[in-house]
């Protein structure tokens, strides 16, 4: 069926598609790192998890990164627009093709599922001989900024951007719910990226921040790369005793001071 796709209207949409997801990218990330890292510090509420500053010509650099990135996650995403045009996924407009309960059941399928892909694809990215040559780009932003939510090597971009257009060959979503999950997966690799954690300390404390990955628990992972693999949930690192969190910051300790949401230990 991809022999069916006419290479102009694919060429359209990649180019559509790379612009939509570098502006929606620059938005997020530009609102956040303006928010947090572009006031001083005693005027954001939020806590900041790694001492320092990005060092000059960071921001730069994860930009330029992050711009290879959008080209490279539009690439397959076309293809699979071009072929959803011919019937040729499992993509569904219409509500009716499925029980209404089974959009939220997708909806945590592609997230398991994704999680799940990314858990085991970034872990293996940690193997001395990939991390050089694939992951060292991502690793290079100390302390993280909001910009570096897109700021990968090209190899790990493309480890990246395939398995949610092959998920949806075969795996049923409605459009919408599809549309949901790409805007929260650049707002969770915005925010879990940003340096801060503008999440409040009894959130952390409880069921949500002890199984979902927030800016605190993937900060750990750019000061340790043993640890805290995960993308959206805590339950792989957890599962396969790379979870480290409650112990590393005294803002999680039940007597720590109201003053101590501010700074990390």
């Amino acid at each position: 069926m991809l022999n069916d796709v006419p290479p102009t209207s694919l060429l359209v949409t990649f180019i559509g598609l790379s612009a939509i997801i570098a502006i929606r990218y620059a938005l997020i990330s530009g609102l956040f790192y303006w928010l947090l890292w572009g006031r001083p510090a005693d005027r954001v509420g939020a806590i900041k998890l790694m001492h320092g500053q990005p060092a000059p010509g960071a921001v730069g650099r994860e930009i330029r990164w992050s711009l290879w990135s959008s080209f490279i996650y539009a690439a397959p995403a076309a293809i699979v627009i071009e072929l959803w045009k011919l019937g040729g996924t499992a993509v569904y407009t219409d509500l009716d093709a499925h029980p209404l309960w089974y959009v939220p059941v997708s909806v945590f399928l592609y997230l398991f599922l994704h999680d799940t892909y990314f858990y085991w694809t970034h872990r293996a990215m940690h193997h001395r001989r990939l991390f050089p040559v694939v992951h060292r780009v991502h690793h290079e932003s100390r302390p993280p900024t909001p910009w570096a939510a897109f700021s990968f090597h090209p190899w790990e971009s493309v480890v990246g951007a395939i398995f949610l257009p092959l998920l949806a060959l075969v795996l049923p979503i409605h459009v919408g719910a599809a549309l949901f999950i790409l805007t929260l997966m650049t707002l969770a690799a915005v925010l879990n990226h940003s340096g801060w954690e503008i999440l409040p300390r009894w959130w952390l404390r409880a069921w949500p921040g002890r199984n979902l990955i927030t800016a605190a628990h993937h900060d750990l992972h750019h000061r340790n790369p043993r640890t805290n693999y995960g993308l959206y949930f805590r339950w792989w690192d957890k599962w396969m005793g790379t979870d480290r969190m409650e112990t590393e910051y005294a803002f999680l300790e039940t007597n720590a001071a109201p003053s101590e949401d501010r700074a990390a230990s």
